[in-house]
């Protein structure tokens, strides 16, 4: 059966609306889904991107767009974007800490129904917190991690139970008993201080997230903790400018005994110092008050939908299949980036990558978020500004400092 010709009219509509299939015979274009995350370098996150693209059936494509290396410098090129209603951004890899700020800002949409339900499915508690804002959910939930204590078992014969024990054991080693931490002033510092004050039974913020709380019991016990390990001799002279990256490095070169860190360190030590690694051993972070476990302050990625995203339904759809079980078991197994489904540290192959995830998992379940609100940039400054260097920490005034300088934060009534 022969087709009719086209009419003139015809002929004219496709001239002028030439990109509409059916006139120019191309098929339409595949959505493209623009994912910024930092730049992770193990290829993770761009075989988890194709996986699911494959996996749409042509219904969109996720390209990657890297992030700086510096969570400061990765925050301020999203804020700029975002805050500038860029519709480039489609899906967010979202750093713990940005979750309120961009919920309160309306930069990030929030996730309901299917969509949230299934974000939400058999993760564990404390990422869906962090991913959640003033009860609502606005990001899936994707990596974790948090710190652990890691030690040399051929120079001690049991972890340390708590911070006091740690000081003592390290003092009686000599110079072999360095221990190693974050004092640098920038935001492990002020992990180190929210992780000591939970473990200590305190928090920053009221429970309404708007006022200070920073109890003076629990404050002045972890100022305490703080200024005896930085007068202590066996704090690395330079705990002032350390990093967890600096951190690494020199417990890597042999010297140091103890070590506050996060799960890269093991994979980073089979590769670089295997001499250490053999001898290197983990426990849960040491414990402020002795019997009471620590709480350690919770890290990680999580994924939020742009507000300003020409295809929010497939992002929604695509950030669920990038944070689902396959990939995330490629981001722990390729990568070392802790999962947050909770089922997944039972999984052979985690387990292989991480012969600590019994101990990761247990702390994970009772770790702590940093303080939930829209100024938390500011107030981490307050904390990092007042605390350092630490060895300079009066746990009487800077608990009175501290207080009124979360305060000032919180207010935006600007800083130091």
């Amino acid at each position: 059966m022969s087709r009719s010709k086209p009419t003139a009219a015809a002929i004219l509509l496709c001239a002028v609306l030439g990109a509409v299939p059916g006139c120019s015979g191309r098929a339409p274009e595949i959505p493209r889904l623009r994912w910024y995350a930092f730049d992770e370098p193990s290829g993770a996150f761009e075989q988890a991107a194709r996986r699911c693209a494959d996996a749409s059936q042509g219904r969109y494509r996720i390209e990657l767009a890297p992030l700086p290396t510096s969570a400061d410098q990765q925050r301020e090129q999203l804020v700029r974007r975002l805050s500038a209603g860029d519709p480039d951004i489609d899906i967010i890899g979202m750093d713990v800490i940005w979750t309120a700020e961009f919920a309160a800002a309306g930069w990030v949409l929030p996730w309901d129904g299917t969509a949230a339900d299934q974000a939400r499915a058999g993760r564990l508690a404390s990422a869906i917190e962090s991913a959640s804002y003033r009860q609502g959910l606005w990001a899936a939930p994707f990596t974790t991690n948090t710190q652990l204590l890691w030690y040399r078992t051929d120079r001690v014969a049991r972890p340390p139970a708590t911070w006091n024990e740690m000081i003592e054991m390290a003092e009686r080693l000599g110079e072999s008993g360095t221990i190693q931490a974050q004092g640098e002033r920038y935001e492990g510092l002020t992990v180190f201080f929210v992780s000591l004050l939970a473990s200590a039974g305190g928090t920053v913020l009221a429970p309404d997230s708007r006022s200070v709380s920073l109890a003076d019991t629990p404050t002045r016990r972890a100022l305490d903790v703080m200024r005896a390990l930085a007068r202590s001799p066996a704090a690395d002279p330079a705990l002032p400018t350390a990093r967890e990256d600096q951190a690494r490095l020199a417990f890597e070169a042999g010297d140091s005994s103890f070590m506050i860190n996060y799960t890269y360190v093991w994979p980073s030590a089979q590769a670089n110092a295997p001499a250490v690694a053999r001898h290197m051993g983990w426990a849960r972070w040491p414990a402020v008050i002795a019997g009471q476990p620590s709480r350690v302050t919770l890290g990680g990625i999580n994924l939020g939908v742009s507000a300003h995203s020409r295809h929010p339904a497939l992002a929604f759809e695509a950030a669920n299949c990038i944070a689902a079980e396959p990939n995330q078991r490629l981001a722990a197994t390729r990568g070392g980036l802790p999962p947050t489904i909770a089922a997944l540290y039972d999984d052979a192959q985690i387990r292989q990558t991480f012969p600590f995830a019994d101990l990761l998992r247990e702390t994970l379940r009772d770790a702590v978020q940093r303080p939930q609100t829209p100024f938390y940039a500011d107030v981490s400054l307050a904390i990092s500004h007042t605390l350092h260097p630490m060895r300079d920490i009066d746990p009487i005034g800077d608990s009175t400092r501290l207080r009124e300088a979360v305060r000032r934060a919180l207010q935006s009534e600007g800083l130091l």
